[in-house]
């Protein structure tokens, strides 16, 4: 099956297709909100186990009901793609992220600043604020790839709780041109270790590979890239106004837990990375480029609640192969690697090293028909795994 021949409902003349999961959509309004829930349940009940309620939600809850609630491989038709995709009820599903997400970071540093809480109370709400900033990253990621100028924009503010606003331009100019190479530092080597090597590899391969590509498109037409156009420099001002915004008003005692939330958010946005194309490699083509991005080149997952919270972006292969693809719109496809979990738990089984490899290897191997030198090995560990050097 390609990416043409992606398997399509039966369709009749009577009983038009209509989008089951329409009304469930907005759940994903519901992760931003996670402070404010964690402290109302907090003081509900008396359990300062609440303040942990971002971390029990995303690694204990999630992966439970991905597995009672199992998996949708069901794909909309693509005659209806035009009319989901100009239906704006999505879109403001997507818009209504953002205000949740601020006034979410608002309330978080309130409690911080007012409330006398013990050190791992603070530390469970940094942890469930910076889990709202990590998928935040995936809101500005389902923005930042359309046309459209305002989506942009709003995609900016997203990143901006994160400190991450360069993953806009990476993203899209760099990973998206490099996925599932050597040459990307946001895809995931076999045999690379999470923390030691891909962690730091893609933050900071990622920081200089888009301060690369904005030197290089302001270049091109004979300007600075020190402007206030640069979307890096845009980016970094954005935090450096809102962090300094909110030290303003609630007092420096704030500024470590945004930091240590803001080192959260991103982090879950690079085990994400790391889980998305682990291993998986575009073969060179006898002209010396790199074969086309197709559905072989990265992991996916049909589980549907982590799907509706996420939107969509387990189904990783048809966005890399459709970019400005709606989230709404996107395909499963039978040749893709699956996961064995949703991204829920398979984040907790990236960030236990030697349980994901005993995972994950062997379904590279078997991706690849036994063959590794088609994959994309980290070069020190080749050896390990039966190749020269």
């Amino acid at each position: 099956m390609t990416i043409e021949q992606a398997r399509e409902p039966e369709l009749n003349d009577q009983e038009p297709w209509r989008d089951k999961r329409r009304y469930l959509w907005p759940l994903g309004t519901v992760m931003p909100a996670l402070p404010i829930a964690g402290y109302g349940l907090v003081h509900a009940t008396g359990l300062s186990l609440f303040w942990w309620i971002g971390p029990i939600i995303l690694f204990v809850v999630l992966p439970a009901l991905d597995l009672l609630i199992g998996k949708t491989d069901d794909n909309p038709p693509e005659s209806e793609r035009a009319r989901l995709e100009a239906d704006r009820y999505y879109r403001w599903i997507t818009y209504l992220f953002l205000p949740v997400q601020y006034v979410s970071l608002v309330f978080t540093c309130w409690v911080w600043a007012t409330q006398d809480l013990p050190w791992y109370s603070d530390l469970g709400l940094a942890l469930t604020m910076g889990i709202v900033s990590g998928i935040a990253i995936n809101t500005a990621h389902e923005l930042g790839h359309k046309r459209e100028e305002n989506e942009r924009w709003l995609s900016k503010i997203a990143l901006a709780t994160s400190a991450y606003g360069h993953f806009y331009v990476e993203h899209n100019r760099g990973h998206h041109v490099r996925v599932a190479t050597p040459e990307d530092p946001a895809s995931s080597r076999l045999g690379e270790n999470f923390w030691l090597s891909f962690l730091p590899r893609s933050v900071w391969g990622s920081l200089t590979s888009s301060w690369h590509l904005e030197k290089k498109r302001f270049a091109r037409h004979d300007k600075s890239h020190w402007t206030w156009r640069n979307d890096i420099l845009i980016a970094w001002a954005m935090t450096i106004v809102l962090f300094g915004a909110l030290v303003a008003v609630f007092g420096p005692t704030v500024l470590p837990w945004l930091l240590l939330q803001a080192f959260v958010g991103f982090s879950l946005l690079e085990v994400v990375n790391y889980l998305e194309h682990y291993g998986l490699k575009r073969q060179r083509r006898d002209d010396g480029r790199y074969e086309r991005v197709d559905p072989r080149h990265s992991w996916n997952a049909d589980h549907t609640v982590s799907n509706l919270l996420l939107y969509q972006l387990q189904r990783h292969s048809d966005h890399h192969a459709n970019p400005i693809r709606r989230y709404q719109t996107l395909r499963h496809f039978e040749e893709s690697p699956q996961l064995p979990s949703g991204y829920g738990t398979m984040i907790v089984v990236a960030v236990i090293p030697p349980l994901w490899r005993a995972i994950m290897d062997p379904k590279v191997k078997a991706h690849y028909d036994g063959d590794l030198e088609l994959a994309n090995v980290l070069p020190r560990k080749r050896a390990r795994y039966g190749l020269s050097a």
